[in-house]
């Protein structure tokens, strides 16, 4: 049959919405550790909101608090056959057997905010995340400038066995191993959760009472918690006791400028156009950068209220 111009361009019409409706959009699964802060929280609307913009067909996990439940959402998503897996671990070491499954399967796993231990370094293609170290040694540096190096501290730590728990605890430990009189007399974890920061603040009170000068916390849900605990027991938090924190969620850097926390430094939760542009990148074969990290901030009293109008979260 012959066919005129118009009939072509018809047809070829016609074949390309045809070929868009069948393209299958991209299937990426999410294993994210759970939903124990306020970072967590805009982290996770980070990527769903993203992925909407893009019309990725996002498959989202939270592993409430259980590495045993990340393990088994990784594997869900690979016998779904999704085109990449995006996983936040919530603990360093233990994923070797399932991110071989992963690249057996030929499918390409990007880890983000919390690195991991491996051996074999190609079980993943990249890590993109915050600066752990870089934050505790932020906090011990502007603390040693704050108390002229002078003061005893009580820790609160984050989920054992996870990056930033680890690298936060050991920055500090070194930046204010410079300034003898500096000493952390208790540490102990409150898992990074609000409720966890204002229970053993109770204890470190109970047990320490007024000789506490400092609380570093490795992140705001803790502070606030403890902020709670502070006041309960009819002490003036910021000035009796000097809080050093990390985050910088809003309600941290508000209580910054309220004076209720003297400094918080900021770890960018918002990943997901860095993250699914990275996944772009290396489903088109594309070199991407082995390690990546967002930009982080410090916030105290100098300029935390004038931060608060543009904070997105």
């Amino acid at each position: 049959m012959k066919t005129t111009p118009w009939f072509k361009t018809l047809l070829l019409t016609f074949g390309f919405a045809a070929a868009l409706a069948s393209a299958a959009p991209l299937k990426i699964g999410f294993a994210q550790t759970g939903a124990e802060s306020a970072w967590r929280a805009a982290n996770s609307e980070s990527m769903k909101v993203e992925a909407a913009k893009r019309g990725i067909d996002l498959k989202f996990s939270d592993g409430q608090g259980k590495q045993e439940n990340q393990i088994r959402a990784l594997r869900s998503f690979i016998a779904q056959k999704v085109d990449a897996i995006v996983l936040a671990p919530l603990v360093e070491t233990g994923w070797d057997p399932v991110l071989r499954d992963a690249k057996r399967a030929g499918i390409p796993v990007i880890i983000t905010d919390r690195s991991i231990q491996t051996a074999d370094e190609s079980l993943y293609a990249c890590f993109i995340g915050s600066d752990f170290f870089a934050e505790g040694r932020m906090a011990a540096e502007w603390l040693a400038k704050k108390t002229g190096g002078k003061g005893r501290i009580v820790e609160l730590q984050g989920t054992p066995g996870s990056a930033p728990a680890n690298d936060r605890r050991k920055a500090f430990a070194e930046g204010i191993a410079k300034y003898p009189g500096l000493q952390v007399i208790d540490s102990q974890s409150g898992d990074f959760r609000r409720t966890g920061g204002k229970e053993v603040m109770e204890a470190f009170l109970k047990k320490h009472g007024k000789i506490i000068d400092i609380l570093y916390a490795h992140n705001d849900d803790m502070a606030l918690g403890a902020i709670q605990a502070i006041e309960e027991a009819g002490l003036k938090p910021g000035t009796d006791i000097v809080i050093v924190s990390i985050d910088a969620v809003r309600e941290g850097v508000q209580a910054v400028a309220d004076g209720k926390i003297n400094c918080t430094v900021e770890c960018n939760p918002l990943f997901g156009p860095k993250v699914y542009d990275t996944v772009a990148a290396v489903l088109a074969g594309k070199t991407v950068e082995r390690k990546s990290y967002n930009k982080d901030e410090l916030f105290d009293a100098t300029n935390s209220a004038a931060a608060l109008p543009k904070r997105q979260y």
